[in-house]
């Protein structure tokens, strides 16, 4: 299990999976103004775990990142994973911070 699926996955629950990703990569300094970005409230309604992706790597890999997410979660949109009960909350967060990190 990654940083970012412990973070996310911890009980009482203490972060969103904008956050869980953000504190997985060691990024502790974005948990406040990732707050209000789980639960599909990302821009365009993205999956926070997507959107934190993004947000920590470089512009030329974007549209890599989306492909690789939609690949793996089915949609890049937190409402559409959702909807398809496929891929739980934790897959994405777990998506996310793979991506997030260059090889």
């Amino acid at each position: 299990m990654n940083r970012a699926v412990e973070i996310y996955s911890r009980i009482p629950k203490t972060h969103n999976c904008a956050q869980a990703v953000a504190a997985g990569c060691g990024r502790e300094d974005l948990l406040e103004p990732l707050k209000a970005n789980g639960g599909g409230r990302s821009p365009e309604g993205r999956c926070g775990a997507l959107h934190v992706a993004l947000l920590l790597s470089p512009a030329e890999r974007h549209a890599a990142i989306k492909a690789t997410f939609r690949e793996q979660a089915g949609s890049e949109f937190c409402k559409e994973i959702r909807s398809m009960g496929k891929t739980p909350c934790a897959r994405c967060v777990e998506i996310g911070a793979e991506l997030a990190t260059p090889k």
